[in-house]
């Protein structure tokens, strides 16, 4: 499991992007550079990583399900996600 310190930095950081979306495209779109620059660098959506929902893990990361590898494979296993199973052949 991530620091917990490390993992409400990174929601903070979600929360300043969205807070700063259409100031930030209003201003890419006028090609206002400066303007942009004055924002903060949190407020950038480049700066938010994709981390595990159940352990803030930031490797391994799958889009689909906002998991990582581990907890995915070990709750399809366990059969909490729908329409997963294991293959074999």
């Amino acid at each position: 499991m991530a620091k917990l310190s490390i993992v409400v930095r990174n929601e903070k950081r979600k929360k300043q992007v969205a807070k700063y979306a259409a100031k930030r495209k209003e201003l890419k779109k006028a090609g206002d550079y400066a303007a942009l620059d004055k924002l903060p660098k949190n407020a950038s959506p480049i700066r938010v990583r994709n981390r595990c929902e159940l352990t803030g893990r930031p490797r391994g990361y799958i889009r689909q399900f906002g998991l990582c590898r581990i907890q995915f494979r070990d709750m399809a296993h366990a059969g909490k996600i729908p329409g997963i199973k294991k293959a074999s052949w």
